[in-house]
């Protein structure tokens, strides 16, 4: 009994983030969630499971984001490969795998991230926040120190908005029409990307650590007396 029960409450969760990817969270309706779920729509199964629609979409998120112990410890994805550029590669394959794997989680996001801020906020900190954190911390460490913790920061910012921007433009915008923007195919974009992120941590932009930066603003803003 325990067993059925888990596996219509899998099928709930499954049927209702699919939904709401392509019909939004408004537009997903429990009758429609239901009859995906191979419940009888309009019966009210979906309750003894759930106490509501946003129950539903609140287990479907942590569902996701259980998935993505990985991609939140991403120094946990390198092995000791001994080389920049290998273990570069690796990383961009795996992210756009699991960005492409994460559609669906993505896709609600988007569409509620305004609605919904405080629900979706731990959401958006485990799956941006905290990889960039590791990332950082990972090229610093990769790179025996040599650069400053906001020289890390700023490359891992230009680097892993490029990877998350290439599938959340396809998520909000859908697909583009080639003849309107060219689309890169992966290896491409990949190659590319391994290629500028070994530029930047070879030649690294000249960036003061923040408290100078803070005492120069401070400096310009202060009227001298």
């Amino acid at each position: 009994m325990v067993e059925a029960s888990s596996s219509t409450r899998d099928r709930i969760i499954d049927a209702a983030m699919r939904l709401f990817g392509e019909h939004g969270y408004r537009g997903t309706s429990v009758a429609s969630i239901e009859a995906a779920a191979g419940l009888t729509p309009g019966a009210g199964g979906l309750y003894h499971h759930f106490a509501s629609k946003e129950a539903v979409l609140t287990a479907g998120i942590e569902r996701h984001l259980s998935r993505l112990d990985a991609l939140r410890d991403i120094r946990r994805l390198f092995l000791d490969l001994g080389d920049l550029r290998a273990e570069l590669t690796v990383t961009a394959r795996y992210l756009l795998a699991e960005l492409d794997n994460e559609n669906e989680l993505l896709r609600v996001l988007v569409d509620e991230a305004r609605r919904r801020p405080q629900l979706l906020a731990g959401a958006v900190d485990q799956l941006v926040s905290r990889t960039h954190t590791d990332f950082a911390a990972w090229l610093s460490q990769r790179t025996d120190g040599r650069l400053t913790a906001a020289q890390a920061t700023a490359i891992t910012s230009v680097g892993l908005g490029a990877l998350l921007s290439s599938r959340l433009l396809q998520t909000v915008l859908g697909p583009i029409p080639d003849l309107a923007s060219p689309r890169v195919d992966d290896e491409t974009f990949v190659t590319t990307w391994v290629r500028s992120m070994l530029c930047l941590i070879e030649d690294p932009p000249p960036l003061a650590p923040r408290s100078m930066l803070r005492g120069t603003e401070s400096d310009k803003t202060t009227p001298t007396t």
